[in-house]
C-alpha cells in the first residue's frame, strides 16, 4: 500500500516507538521511554535499534498508565476493606467512578467500562491527583512506576552496548509524563542509577519524529541548525 501511494519503495513500516524516539531526541543516538496507556523503550546506537517492554497490560507494561491505574484500584479495595488506612485515594476514586457503594466499583469497571484498557488507564490521573493531595499509597505507586521506567531504560542501555563511561541521552513521550510528579520522579529514579544519563525534554512529537527518521534513513539527517529552525516554528 505505501508503495502504491508513494510510487517508490523508499519507506519503512515500524512501531510508533521509533517515531517517539526520533522526535524526542531529534533522531540522535539515545533512548526514549514511553509511558502512555502502555510502556516501552526504544533506543538507537550506531545504527542499531533495540526495544524493551511493551508486553501488554496482562503481564507487562510496567510503569504505564494502566499499570498505575490497576494498582490504584487495588489500593482502593484495600482501603475499603480496612486492609489499608483510608487516604485521599479512597475518595477521589469514588468520585471519579461516581459510585456511592464501594462494591459498585466492580460494576462500573467490569460492566460499564467493559474492562476497556483505555478507560481503566485513565484512572491513572486519579492516582496522580490523590498523590498531590498527600496520599502516601498513591505517591508510592508513582514512585514504583518511575523506578520501573528507569529500569527498562537501563536495560536498553545495556542491550545497545553503551559503555560504562558513556553519557546516554534519554527523553520521554506518552501521557503519564504530562504529570509533573512523574517527570520529577523519573528523573530521580534515573539519576539514582550508576550509569550516566542526560535527561532531555522532548524536542518534537512522534509525528515530526517520523519525518526526521525518514530523512535519516534517506542519508540526509537534519543538522542541529535545521532542528533549531524547525523548533522555532
Amino acid at each position: 500500500m505505501p508503495r502504491a501511494v508513494l510510487g517508490h519503495d523508499r519507506y519503512t513500516c515500524d512501531n510508533d516507538m521509533v517515531c517517539g524516539w526520533a522526535g524526542s531526541l531529534g533522531a540522535v543516538d539515545g533512548i526514549n521511554v514511553i509511558s502512555g496507556t502502555g510502556s516501552m523503550t526504544y533506543g538507537e546506537r550506531a545504527g542499531h535499534g533495540h526495544r524493551v517492554g511493551g508486553w501488554s497490560e496482562l503481564f507487562g507494561d510496567e510503569g504505564s498508565a494502566y499499570w498505575i491505574a490497576i494498582r490504584g484500584l487495588n489500593a482502593f479495595t484495600r482501603m475499603s476493606d480496612g486492609r489499608l488506612p483510608r487516604g485521599p485515594l479512597y475518595d477521589v476514586v469514588k468520585a471519579r467512578a461516581d459510585v456511592n457503594s464501594d462494591l459498585d466499583l466492580i460494576d462500573v469497571v467490569v460492566n460499564k467500562w467493559k474492562g476497556q484498557r483505555g478507560a481503566i488507564a485513565d484512572l491513572s490521573k486519579t492516582v496522580v491527583e490523590a498523590a498531590a493531595q498527600g496520599d502516601l499509597i498513591a505517591a508510592q505507586i508513582l514512585t514504583d512506576a518511575c523506578a520501573e521506567l528507569a529500569r527498562i531504560v537501563d536495560t536498553t542501555r545495556t542491550e545497545l552496548g553503551f559503555g560504562d563511561d558513556d553519557t546516554v541521552p534519554v527523553s520521554y513521550s506518552g501521557g503519564m509524563f504530562t504529570a509533573a510528579a512523574v517527570r520529577s520522579g523519573f528523573e530521580e529514579a534515573l539519576s539514582a542509577l550508576p550509569p550516566k544519563y542526560e535527561l532531555r525534554t522532548p524536542l518534537f512529537g512522534p509525528a515530526v519524529g517520523a519525518a526526521l527518521y525518514a530523512a535519516k534513513k534517506a542519508g540526509t539527517p537534519l543538522s542541529e541548525a535545521a532542528l533549531a529552525q524547525l523548533r522555532s516554528h
